[in-house]
């Protein structure tokens, strides 16, 4: 057949690249108000609930006993479900409705009551309704973290890199599970090099996970998975209890910590029931409110592909962060995965929360080039730092970074990887050379780094958890080689996980260890001139308006 050339052309773009897929509802490849998905409705007797979204409480399965047990506030729940959802679609977006108002609405509905509300909104709608309902009023972004060598000096470089940047939370995992330990550590250091206040995590098998975090390596987690059907949880030889009691020992050690979900993840693992993806993930949200949690990363997230492939998938993903603040949870709204092929694309899958602003707009921007990104890339990267900027400064936009001076850069680098190879030595591990500190100091990916003895460093990762070191014996090291600013960041760290203020929904430092919080910094946004402005939180936005790539027209030079 004669083809047109145009057609051609087309077809050779990145986009042609990309999975779609057309709908098949009875295997979950649809993504909201699928055919199969429950009407909503609820039954109360004697303060109980006898039926739930069409299923009688003798048919309820682990997810719909705990949702209803723990997650519906049912003094109100039964005015609410008589409401019109398209008439609380409107209250979402108008700006006369105050956040409050409309939480006291969404934590008594049922999960398939919140999905048809969120059906009701358009892309457009739904930034406008995200807009109000983020939980804090400052937006901020989350970032990676990594490199394919688990190179610890790059690691600490690339922290107090993010940092400076501003990014307030910062997330690294492995390439080979056994670093773990020299991974947690040296972001911990890089990170409190770069500015104090960061909080970090180190993302492995969540019983590591915690011991990290109990030794003061690390912060915060995030990575403790809930599923919207039973077969998934039972596969992972969970259940609704056992991950509240997981949560349960984070926040008794001082540790903030998210549930994960997101759209895709049942079609993934092969059980969705025939239900929809916004439904099963309406579930995960009801489940991490159930649990006492104070946040979900959502939106996709590891699985974005999937709800990517199928019509109105992005649409829907932005309401699954929607509603994560409609349950009056932090949101850590995704926009991590490599998601696209097409630069296009990969912007328009940014938009939506980085318009309305959310409490990280990514939970993982990359801060390394996607090379070195082990969690499989990223959606945007540290080569999209200067567009990114660029889009702050059009749009007038708080993305939650800002631009930084190349020397700042160097500078800080510099001293990150000094300050770990003062930990290093202190610690008895494996010597970090002065060529390395030099390499990652100017270094991009760890191809510019030198290589270093695996086999030695995983062997040292192990002999230091057997030796029980901990935070105190890093800050002790920090101190004893004059690093001395930075062992106080890393104290204090510690004393914040005992004071627990940061365990607050929706919770940041500043570089002063003030918390922002949910509490003391609440969305009060009620239309035009209020709510977050960028222009007036005047050291930001001058920031962002000063690329160091912008010409001075008063000084140039002929």
């Amino acid at each position: 057949m004669k083809r047109q050339k145009r057609f051609e052309a087309l077809e050779k773009r990145p986009i042609h690249l990309d999975g779609f897929v057309k709908e098949w509802p009875e295997e979950g490849f649809v993504a909201m108000m699928g055919p199969n998905d429950p009407k909503p409705s609820i039954k109360i007797e004697n303060g109980k609930v006898t039926e739930m979204d069409q299923k009688p409480a003798k048919d309820f399965d682990l997810i719909d006993l705990y949702i209803a047990k723990y997650g519906i506030k049912l003094e109100n729940a039964e005015k609410v479900m008589a409401m019109d959802s398209t008439k609380i679609a409107n209250m979402l977006c108008d700006p006369n409705v105050g956040r409050d108002d409309i939480i006291a609405l969404t934590t008594a509905m049922t999960p398939a009551k919140a999905e048809e509300v969120i059906s009701k909104l358009n892309f457009a709608e739904m930034i406008m309704a995200t807009q109000k309902m983020r939980p804090r009023r400052t937006p901020a972004t989350q970032c990676h973290v990594t490199n394919i060598r688990d190179n610890p000096v790059q690691i600490a470089a690339d922290a107090a890199d993010a940092a400076l940047r501003g990014f307030p939370e910062q997330e690294t995992t492995t390439a080979v599970a056994r670093y773990a330990p020299l991974n947690a550590i040296s972001l911990l250091v890089g990170a409190q090099t770069g500015r104090p206040g960061v909080i970090s995590q180190c993302s492995v098998e969540e019983a590591a996970e915690l011991n990290l975090g109990m030794r003061g390596f690390t912060g915060y987690a995030e990575t403790i998975s809930v599923y919207g059907t039973d077969k998934v949880f039972t596969d992972g030889d969970d259940t609704p209890w056992s991950k509240g009691f997981l949560a349960s020992c984070y926040a008794s050690r001082g540790l903030k910590m998210r549930f994960t979900s997101g759209s895709g993840s049942e079609v993934m693992m092969g059980y969705t029931e025939g239900k929809s993806m916004l439904y099963l993930e309406s579930r995960c949200i009801f489940i991490t409110k159930a649990s006492g949690v104070q946040g979900l990363q959502n939106g996709g997230v590891s699985c974005i592909g999937i709800p990517g492939s199928v019509p109105g998938g992005i649409r829907s993903v932005l309401g699954e962060n929607l509603l994560c603040m409609m349950l009056d949870l932090e949101c850590a709204s995704a926009n991590d995965q490599a998601f696209s092929h097409s630069d296009m694309r990969r912007t328009e899958r940014l938009l939506g929360q980085f318009i309305a602003g959310t409490d990280y707009i990514s939970s993982g921007y990359s801060s390394t080039p996607n090379y070195d990104n082990t969690f499989a890339g990223s959606n945007t990267d540290g080569l999209d730092y200067d567009d990114y900027y660029v889009m702050e400064r059009d749009l007038a936009i708080n993305g939650g970074i800002h631009p930084v001076t190349e020397d700042a850069i160097i500078k800080v680098r510099n001293k990150a990887a000094k300050a770990l190879q003062a930990v290093f030595e202190d610690l008895g591990l494996p010597k970090i050379t002065d060529e390395e500190v030099e390499a990652a100091t100017y270094a991009n990916t760890s191809k510019d780094m030198p290589d270093r003895n695996m086999v030695e460093d995983m062997k040292a990762a192990q002999d230091l958890m057997d030796r029980g070191i901990t935070a105190v014996d890093v800050v002790k090291a920090l101190y004893n080689h004059g690093f001395k600013d930075v062992a106080q960041a890393v104290l204090d760290l510690q004393k914040q996980k005992v004071c627990g203020d940061f365990l607050q929904t929706s919770a940041i430092f500043d570089e002063n260890w003030n918390v922002i919080s949910a509490v003391n910094d609440a969305n009060d946004y009620r239309g035009p001139g209020t709510g977050y402005r960028l222009e007036e939180d005047t050291d930001e936005w001058e920031r962002i308006k000063n690329i160091p790539f912008a010409i001075d027209p008063q000084h140039m030079q002929l």
